[in-house]
């Protein structure tokens, strides 16, 4: 008989530590789980799934300019921002219900409430300690506001899932993969948008040509890019707001999202009481067994800061309960884990970037690809569909694969398969393509 009340108490009820939880107790072991708020954790509340039903949703406009080129006569179309929000949070609550069923139907036991670490086996919630043989941190992160006056009048992602109504004007600071999808929806759903960054370009991490053709299309369809711009200060001027900009001048708009990173869920969780290591950016620091400094406790997804995906947190997930519990010790592979920003038009990656392929392997090839995607042939739309491969001159392997156009991420997911298992460029060319498609431009180039 265990001397713990559980052998595994997961705090955390997203994608990471549900499936943590569940591959747990199918391999034996007694897992309790805790969750603050709705299972689904980012990915499912406040993340990709609502993001991508947005994205959707603000992606009928151009489908409604693009039909009259195929002889489709489409009336002044009427949106309505409230439906779309009831029907998000409709299909959110269902997959809440989903995560609550199977966490029960895995024989999890399932505590609702803040959790605190008092001990490396220990757990306090709602009042009541729980012992555990090992305990997993899977809390997460959040989106964080920039440290400069006027700090608090700016929203983040969490807010724009149920604004009460759509501005007219506004403004995203910032430049990563969440700023640029959220000017794409914003700007699709006929909001003046403005993107302001930092860098020359967005999506810093990117290969860089991709990430300056992605520029280019996103500005084509009416986002507004003010790059190498700091944001200094946010004013109240009335119902709207002044942002001062590095450059002296005065930006005046509706609404301000900020979209500059996030910070690891760690604060709160008694680590320091458990003697739990953090890096300076509050990230919990894991070995590759995801072990803290204090063996017992273990932390995986993007409370680590390590990928902050939402696949990746499930291999990691599965990858602890096969070492926890399935006598298989298991580690994870992050090497060509592919991506996707959700963009108009949408960016894949996966793979090295021209730039990482020049330094790790010295010589390599190039090929390149930009071309008017056959549906805006009658569409009139100036829209270029872009793609590139990286191989390694002296294996012919291919090392990267990189798409800006539609349908980037079901494209890139493929290919992804093929540079895992180590795929050639002359693999490639002998693959015959599907005519007439996108994804044939790939092995003709």
């Amino acid at each position: 008989m265990s001397r713990y009340d559980f052998d595994l108490f997961v705090i955390g009820a997203g994608s990471g530590g549900v499936r943590a939880a569940r591959v747990s107790a199918s391999l034996g072991a007694r897992v309790a789980i805790a969750e603050m708020a709705q299972p689904g954790g980012t990915c499912v509340n406040a993340g990709c799934v609502p993001k991508k039903l947005l994205y959707y949703g603000s992606s009928f406009a151009e489908a409604f300019r693009d039909a009259n080129g195929y002889g489709w006569d489409v009336l002044q179309p009427q949106f309505n921002w409230n439906r779309l929000l009831q029907h998000k949070d409709r299909e959110i609550l269902r997959l809440n219900q989903i995560y609550t069923k199977l966490i029960v139907d895995a024989g999890v036991f399932i505590l609702y409430g803040k959790a605190m670490l008092t001990g490396p086996h220990s757990v306090v919630i709602n009042g009541t300690t729980y012992t555990a043989e090992h305990i997993l941190i899977a809390t997460g992160a959040q989106p964080v506001l920039p440290d400069i006056p006027g700090a608090h009048y700016a929203i983040t992602s969490n807010e724009a899932f149920h604004l009460p109504q759509l501005p007219e004007k506004m403004i995203i600071v910032g430049g990563g993969y969440i700023a640029v999808e959220f000017a794409g929806i914003f700007n699709g759903l006929g909001v003046q948008t403005t993107l302001v960054h930092r860098g020359h370009l967005p999506l810093r991490g990117f290969d860089e040509e991709v990430r300056e053709v992605l520029a280019q299309e996103i500005s084509k369809k009416g986002v507004r890019l003010l790059l190498n711009t700091e944001v200094t200060a946010f004013e109240s001027a009335g119902k709207q707001l002044n942002v001062q900009l590095n450059n002296g001048t005065k930006e005046l708009t509706e609404m301000v999202l900020c979209a500059l990173g996030r910070r690891p869920n760690s604060a709160s969780l008694g680590l320091e009481t458990a003697g739990v290591s953090l890096d300076e950016d509050g990230a919990v620091i894991i070995n590759r067994a995801f072990q803290t400094n204090i063996p017992s406790i273990c932390a995986l997804g993007d409370v680590t800061n390590r990928l902050q995906l939402t696949p990746v947190a499930i291999t990691e997930a599965i990858a602890l309960a096969n070492t926890l519990f399935g006598n298989q010790p298991t580690e994870v592979d992050y090497t060509d884990v592919a991506s996707c920003v959700f963009s108009q038009p949408n960016l894949a990656s996966v793979g090295l970037t021209e730039e990482q392929a020049r330094v790790k392997y010295g010589q390599i090839n190039v090929f390149r690809n930009s071309f008017r995607p056959m549906k805006h042939t009658m569409t009139g739309v100036n829209e270029k569909t872009f793609m590139k491969l990286i191989v390694d001159q002296t294996t012919d392997k291919v090392v990267g694969a990189h798409m800006v156009g539609a349908e980037a991420g079901e494209i890139i997911q493929g290919i992804a398969i093929a540079i895992k298992a180590g795929v050639t460029k002359s693999r490639f060319d002998s693959t015959i393509g599907i005519h007439p498609t996108a994804a044939e431009e790939f092995v003709t180039m």
